[in-house]
């Protein structure tokens, strides 16, 4: 059965939640998961979801200022489906929604064992950025 993309795709926070603690090697606890469902509602342009006979193998939201500018954020894929380019079609719809919503650029920030993903894979260019963390 073939992976079906959505944006703006149904989701359960207990699923999202559950991948990200996956993706980004976290435990998930009661207390720790978030209210995807109000989150994206709030904060987001929109976002895709990749389904594999209905279960939720991969995400990305994408967030904007409202004007030109939009992010990439929380991309993430299962373990058991990486390297099958589910990443990369993730991150092409963002791209393709985000600038049928008038957006002209797209950022994304990484690790560094990602950059071949976002440079070569999906085609950003590298640029300077800067970051503080606020704890």
């Amino acid at each position: 059965m073939p992976i079906i993309y959505q944006w703006r795709g149904d989701v359960e926070s207990v699923e999202v939640n559950a991948l990200h603690a996956e993706a980004f090697e976290t435990a998930v606890t009661t207390e720790d998961e978030w209210d995807w469902r109000t989150l994206l509602a709030q904060h987001s342009l929109g976002w895709v979801t990749a389904r594999d006979a209905g279960r939720l193998v991969g995400f990305v939201n994408v967030i904007s200022d409202g004007r030109v500018h939009a992010w990439i954020q929380d991309t993430m894929v299962a373990a058991e489906v990486r390297t099958r380019g589910i990443g990369t079609q993730l991150v092409q719809m963002a791209r393709e929604e985000a600038g049928r919503a008038g957006c002209e650029w797209l950022h994304v920030d990484f690790a560094d064992h990602l950059e071949d993903f976002y440079y070569r894979a999906c085609g950003f260019t590298p640029t300077s950025a800067g970051l503080i963390h606020l704890e």
